[in-house]
Parts: structure tokens; C-alpha cells; sequence
């Protein structure tokens, strides 16, 4: 299914939250949105890499948003959740789960009504921000995914998930995945 449609360049994203912002993961990557589960500890990986979890038989790196945008660490609560999703590095396809403080809904976004990143006259990482759109009165983040994990980043990532699977190490089943929800249904 594609979720573009070519005459009115409309997208589905899904959104999310990390304290007050709101940021937008195109549809097509979500593969499933799980709550929080147990998460086996890799030693020697990025403090964003939070570990690996168990998906239908496949260790997926789970990644600390927060984290991974330079804010603080926060306890997760019973609206966090991990975004499974399938993103494009360089050319290879790869599954990372997102640590999100919640998730809100699947909604449509205007492509051609994405301002860019904003210019605030220093130079800033804005490289992973795909652009701006609105929902209701406020902004969402949309973020490009291919930029957002670098292909050194995902390369490690890869690598360390990879090598600690070889070695034997089992990994904590967790609860039951949600489905995607619809707009206007949380």
C-alpha cells in the first residue's frame, strides 16, 4: 500500500511524543508499536542504545529518542513505547525500535506544506528533520530516518546486536504488540 497519494501529496505518519514536542515517522517504516518490555543490556554501545528486544524471534536494537536528541534520560511510564521499524541506511534495510515517552496517532501530513527545519543563524544538527508540519495549533517534527541513524551508527549497532546474538545471549520476551491507531483514536 502507498501511503502517498499523487495527486494531493498526502503521507500518513505516525506521531509521537518526548515531553512536550511532537515528532512524525512516515507509516511505511512502522512495522508495530509494542509497549515497554525487558530489554537485554549490550556492554560497549552508544548511551542512546538502550539494548536489544525480542521480535517474533529477531534481537532489534532499541533506541533511546531522548537520548539519541541530547536531552535527558526520563523513566518510562505506562505510556512509553517502542516504534519497531524498518528504516534504510546506505542502501540496506535495517529494524531498530524507537523508545518514545508515548504515542499518539497514524494522521495525514501535506508534503508540500513542510517548512524546513528553521534557520536560527548558528549552525545546528538538522540534518535528520525531513521539515515542519502542523497538528492543530502546534508543530510536529517530521524526521528523515535515513539521517537520523547514521551508517556508522547503524553499523555499530548492527555489528554489537550481531556478535552478542552469536554468542548465545537470550533475550526477555516481552507483552503483546498494539496496532497502529488511527487518527483521532487516542
Amino acid at each position: 500500500m502507498n501511503s502517498v497519494s499523487k495527486t494531493t501529496r498526502e503521507a500518513q505518519f505516525v506521531t509521537l511524543g518526548i515531553e512536550r514536542e511532537i515528532y512524525a515517522v512516515p507509516v511505511e517504516a512502522v512495522v508495530e508499536i509494542l509497549d515497554m518490555r525487558p530489554v537485554f543490556r549490550i556492554p560497549e554501545t552508544p548511551t542512546y542504545l538502550v539494548g536489544l528486544i525480542d521480535v517474533r524471534g529477531r534481537g532489534v536494537p532499541v533506541i533511546d529518542l531522548r537520548l539519541k536528541l541530547g536531552l535527558p534520560p526520563n523513566a518510562t511510564s505506562e505510556h512509553s513505547r517502542i516504534l519497531v521499524l524498518h528504516v534504510t541506511i546506505n542502501g540496506r534495510e535495517t529494524a531498530l525500535g524507537l523508545m518514545a515517552d508515548r504515542v499518539f496517532e497514524v494522521m495525514p501530513l501535506d508534503l508540500r506544506q513542510l517548512e524546513a527545519p528553521p534557520d536560527i543563524g548558528v549552525p545546528w544538527r538538522s540534518d535528520y528533520i525531513r521539515g515542519v508540519g502542523r497538528r492543530g495549533d502546534g508543530f510536529v517534527i517530521v524526521f528523515d530516518l535515513a539521517t537520523l541513524f547514521t551508517a556508522d551508527e547503524a553499523s555499530v549497532i548492527s555489528r554489537k546486536a550481531l556478535s552478542d546474538l552469536a554468542a548465545g545471549a537470550s533475550i526477555p520476551a516481552g507483552v503483546p504488540a498494539h496496532p497502529l491507531p488511527t487518527a483521532g483514536a487516542l
